[in-house]
């Protein structure tokens, strides 16, 4: 009776404060006429320096990794004596340094603070692994290499959702996500048509295979790009001199008003641990990493892209040739559709409707034999990759605060989600050739079970946000557990707490 009386009385309080706190509270809540002209600045001179650069890293980020896949048709294979699961292994071993390295990379990224030193060691790091790739001699020196590589790349990916979460509001992400992502998509094209050009110039050129030119030439750019990134890349709005004082301002209080708290970590060293706890502790952390997961496993078809190609019958330089007018149409496509889904502010149906796509895909080419229907296929296929700037952005703003947590919770996200790419190499059986049924069939399972995660994410979304709204209404009495959350925003910003309710008033998950 004594703690009922307690709350009540505590609700009435905040009432009281509440109106006290009006005009307050609203230029806390909100923007000013003033701030918009200068966010709208803002977000361009983002636009132009961050997502070039982010997108250009990402480009080369896909090309290292999956030249491995081009060097079998220029002949690396024969050159290291590989058999059919020694070259799957190859693969599928870079992942397992990738993973191990994930949620320690990004943990310390956020304890350090400086992602343009961070970020741009790494690039450095993994072109030169790629550059030594090219004087490999054995089935021994690939797997160290490509173990190496995974290990050196792992902590880019994540680094760089975390780093993107920081300077754009949810409404923004979508559509930058799927521009960032057509890095992937972009590698996929040009890394082909370099290959080709490597395989039909430079073959023999100095006593040096056509792919260990392919390793040399990609690997050196990748290291200057690594060098530009240290030197050029921005860390976060508040650290960045370029920006005005005013500016500044606006790009940390236009993330704090649309989470409906501060995008600060506690001070010192035991904000990372506390993350991490919070990450593991959200089941939407591993809805969205088995979901990622499931992507990944039916988009691992872009690592034997080259080979699924082949079977079309044409030489290797054509057959490189042939690999880029899917992805380039794909990376037309998934901006569109992303600019849609941002337009809209829904993920749920963007994420799910290129599953049904995408199976038919896998079909036609499990099931035809037309040259024409078969290379149709590879179109549809490529809608997996529709997904991906869905998934991420959807995961950017269903997780949204504090950034201890949501650092972790992107690293997991991207370790468990390229698990698959451990195991999924070795569904793509040789003697299964032309169809792959394995494979493919193994493809269409994970994007059903795909579209259950998202089914169970808008749903367990859709009942937070009735939460919210019960929280919103000024009736109601609230818990002890609402009024620590409220107290420990209120502590950030500086506010009371009736002052930090109504900061988070408005805010809502994105379905």
């Amino acid at each position: 009776m004594a703690d009922t009386k307690k709350n009540a009385i505590t609700d009435a309080e905040l009432g009281m404060k509440m109106e006290m706190s009006h005009e307050e509270v609203v230029h806390i809540a909100e923007l000013s006429e003033e701030e918009k002209v200068i966010e709208k600045k803002l977000r361009t001179r983002i636009d132009c320096l961050i997502m070039p650069l982010a997108i250009l890293v990402y480009l080369m980020n896909y090309i290292d990794r999956n030249n491995y896949a081009a060097a079998k048709l220029q002949g690396l294979q024969e050159d290291l004596s590989l058999d059919a699961t020694m070259y799957q292994t190859g693969l599928s071993i870079l992942f397992v340094g990738y993973i191990l390295m994930q949620v320690p990379s990004n943990m310390l990224l956020n304890y350090m603070g400086r992602p343009s030193l961070y970020i741009g060691f790494f690039v450095c790091a993994w072109g030169l692994v790629s550059t030594l790739t090219s004087q490999v001699t054995n089935y021994a020196g690939i797997i160290a290499c490509r173990f190496l590589l995974g290990f050196v790349e792992a902590p880019f990916f994540c680094a760089i959702l975390f780093y993107l979460s920081k300077w754009y509001t949810k409404k923004e992400l979508a559509f930058r996500m799927s521009i960032f992502y057509s890095g992937s998509l972009l590698s996929g094209a040009f890394g082909n048509l370099i290959a080709a050009g490597i395989l039909n110039g430079l073959k023999g050129k100095r006593g040096i295979s056509a792919w260990q030119w392919l390793y040399i030439i990609e690997g050196t750019i990748t290291v200057a790009i690594g060098l530009v990134i240290c030197l050029v890349l921005p860390d976060f709005p508040e650290t960045w001199k370029a920006l005005s004082p005013e500016m500044r301002k606006v790009a940390q209080r236009r993330l704090a008003i649309e989470a409906g708290e501060a995008d600060v970590d506690e001070a010192g060293g035991k904000s990372q641990v506390k993350g991490f706890k919070l990450a593991m502790a959200d089941i939407k952390t591993y809805v969205f990493a088995l979901a990622y997961m499931c992507i990944t496993g039916a988009a691992g078809f872009q690592n034997f892209f080259p080979t699924l190609v082949e079977t079309l019958n044409y030489s290797p330089t054509i057959t490189l040739v042939m690999v880029a007018p899917p992805y380039l149409f794909m990376v037309v496509y998934s901006l569109c559709h992303s600019m849609l889904s941002d337009r809209f502010e829904k993920r749920f149906w963007f994420f799910f409707y290129p599953i049904p796509v995408s199976i038919i895909g896998f079909v036609i080419f499990m099931k035809v034999e037309n040259f024409g229907a078969r290379y149709f296929s590879f179109f549809l296929m490529m809608f997996v990759f529709a997904q991906n700037g869905t998934l991420y952005s959807w995961l950017a703003s269903s997780i949204p605060r504090p950034p201890a947590k949501r650092a972790v919770a992107f690293a997991f996200f991207n370790s468990i989600g390229n698990s698959a790419s451990i195991w999924t190499p070795y569904t793509y059986i040789e003697s299964e050739a032309p169809f792959y049924p394995t494979s493919m069939g193994t493809c269409m399972a994970l994007q059903v079970v795909g579209g259950l995660c998202a089914l169970f994410l808008y749903f367990n979304l859709r009942s937070l946000n009735k939460r919210q709204e019960r929280l919103e209404d000024e009736d109601v009495q609230l818990t002890e557990k609402d009024i620590r959350r409220l107290q420990a925003t209120a502590d950030v910003e500086g506010i009371d707490i009736a002052a930090a309710r109504r900061l988070q008033k408005g805010f809502r998950y994105v379905l």
